[in-house]
């Protein structure tokens, strides 16, 4: 089984700074993608930034050039951090992936749990 923990959220003034975790814990032998999605309130959620294993990335538009997702494949850790925090980033930020669980190949995806909250104030 593998489980997916978010943590970092806060409340920050417009322009601040904050910087997301997400762990992946259980029996991962190798991380496929990582993925950072919001929801703001009375919103659909959306999809923020991804990262493969070997660190490729793509972003959301609204996010580009503020928002820098890594990777740390020996911790099995996703980070997202966000500059320049606007009002419109505030949301609850949770994590998905998509990991390799034995030698087989086989993968396990899943995430969307309790998420962080992110507040953005003027």
């Amino acid at each position: 089984q593998v489980h997916v923990v978010e943590s970092g959220g806060g409340l920050v003034q417009a322009g601040g700074s904050l910087r997301l975790s997400c762990v992946a814990s259980g029996k991962i032998d190798a991380i496929n993608t990582m993925e950072w999605y919001r929801q703001a309130p009375g919103k659909q959620r959306e999809l923020v930034a991804v990262i493969t294993g070997g660190g490729s990335t793509n972003y959301a538009d609204a996010v580009k050039g503020r928002f820098t997702i890594s990777i740390d494949n020996a911790k099995n850790t996703m980070y997202l951090q966000m500059n320049s925090l606007k009002i419109d980033d505030t949301a609850v930020y949770s994590c998905y992936a998509d990991v390799v669980i034995d030698s087989w190949g086989s993968t396990w995806s899943g995430g969307f749990g309790q998420g962080t909250q992110v507040t953005v104030s003027s």
